[in-house]
């Protein structure tokens, strides 16, 4: 019978020491001693790794690896590094802003089973929008607030238990170890961070896997204290937290680069129920023919489709393909301008293509789909679409290669 001894927490960390100490301090407290506790120090400079180093002598239950550096890993890495040196059965994708809340280990012990996934339902302060998948209730956003309000939330978590679980999937999340690394882990074109998750989360659910999150469960989420936000959070002087225009320029440049990627590899955004229970639409082999194509178009438009055909000067190609190929591991040369049979090809005119008509194509997967498309020709908005084979892959992205 699995108990908590079955269970490692994964937890990645850089330059977050004084909330990993906090996180740490959560678990042993509510947790209690059998769970282990796997961290890798990612090239901190705060003191983390004499901490990891301290804390593996005081604590039998305490792994830690280091990233030496000077390359920032990032998550997407460290995770399936530390799953690797896990020797329990079980492991849970942890972050070092969470407070593990008294009851829900047992909560997760009580729903895991192979094939199954588990999370806790966060608490968390207004930094975010309410959602339907989370509770917003204010314990602070710092350790040294939530000490003074520890006791409250302590108090209440009797009162927010709901006896039942939902579909979503977000971390925390807990999962048999056999299960993580069946489909390869994280995928590292993500790497370091942003959209390693809703990739996964996707091929998870392609592969089967029951998703649970239990309502019995909690963690409370402090949030943004990673590299997103550049200060973390502060409050104004009305006691209100505001996280608008505040994430760091690498952010914002990762995120971006993931987010061209995750359109490469999947055709369409992130996608999930109001419940964040994954929706994944059909990947189609699609290719672009567009006439009165340009440089702004190419950048626009390449990660949208498999293939694209443009009449460009070479120079043009070879510039973008120079700037864009060092963010990606898809083969930029042999999308653009090669001579193939793809499954559907859509012709447009690039001078035609309005707002309207670019939202046609983030949505072109859905679009497609819901058109029960047949082999033939058929026409909408802007678009001539030839059909020349109804096939779909997302299956073959569920086992990271």
């Amino acid at each position: 019978m699995i108990s908590k001894k079955d269970i490692s927490f994964i937890q990645p960390s850089r330059n977050n020491l004084r909330y990993l100490k906090w996180s740490y301090d959560s678990i042993r407290k509510n947790g209690g001693p059998e769970p282990t506790i796997c961290v890798a120090d990612d090239f901190s400079n705060d003191g983390t790794w004499e901490w990891c180093e301290d804390m593996m002598v005081k604590d039998p239950n305490f792994k830690a690896i280091r990233n030496e550096g000077p390359k920032r890993l990032g998550h997407t890495i460290l995770y399936d590094e530390l799953v690797e040196i896990a020797d329990t059965p079980i492991v849970g994708i942890y972050h070092a802003d969470m407070y593990l809340c008294p009851g829900a280990l047992e909560s997760v012990l009580e729903h895991i089973k192979p094939k199954h996934v588990v999370s806790l339902t966060r608490i968390e302060p207004p930094l975010h929008p309410d959602g339907p998948e989370k509770i917003l209730m204010d314990f602070g956003i710092e350790p040294e607030e939530f000490e003074k309000l520890e006791d409250e939330l302590l108090h209440q978590i009797p009162s927010l238990k709901q006896g039942r679980t939902t579909e979503g999937i977000f971390a925390p999340w807990f999962m048999f170890k056999e299960d993580f690394t069946s489909i390869n882990g994280h995928d590292p074109l993500f790497a370091p961070q942003s959209k390693e998750d809703t990739d996964i989360f996707n091929r998870f659910h392609l592969n089967g896997y029951k998703f649970v999150q239990t309502w019995d469960g909690f963690v409370y989420h402090m949030t943004c204290r990673g590299s997103r936000f550049a200060d973390g959070a502060k409050r104004n002087p009305n006691g209100e937290v505001f996280m608008k225009n505040r994430e760091t320029d690498e952010w914002l440049t990762q995120n971006n680069r993931s987010t061209r990627n995750f359109l490469r590899k999947w055709g369409h955004y992130c996608k999930h129920d109001s419940l964040m229970k994954p929706i994944v639409p059909p990947k189609y082999d699609v290719e672009f023919n567009v006439e009165n194509g340009n440089g702004k178009l190419l950048e626009i438009l390449e990660p949208w489709c498999d293939k694209i055909k443009m009449d460009l000067d070479d120079d043009i190609i070879n510039k973008y393909i120079e700037k864009e190929q060092v963010d990606t591991d898809f083969d930029l040369r042999s999308r653009i301008n090669v001579n193939t049979n793809s499954d559907i090809e859509i012709h447009f005119d690039g001078n035609k293509l309005t707002e309207y008509s670019y939202k046609l194509i983030t949505e072109l997967s859905t679009i497609l789909e819901s058109s029960e498309i047949e082999v033939g020709e058929f026409e909408f908005d802007i678009f001539r679409v030839n059909v020349n084979r109804v096939k779909t892959y997302e299956h073959q992205l569920i086992y990271r290669k």
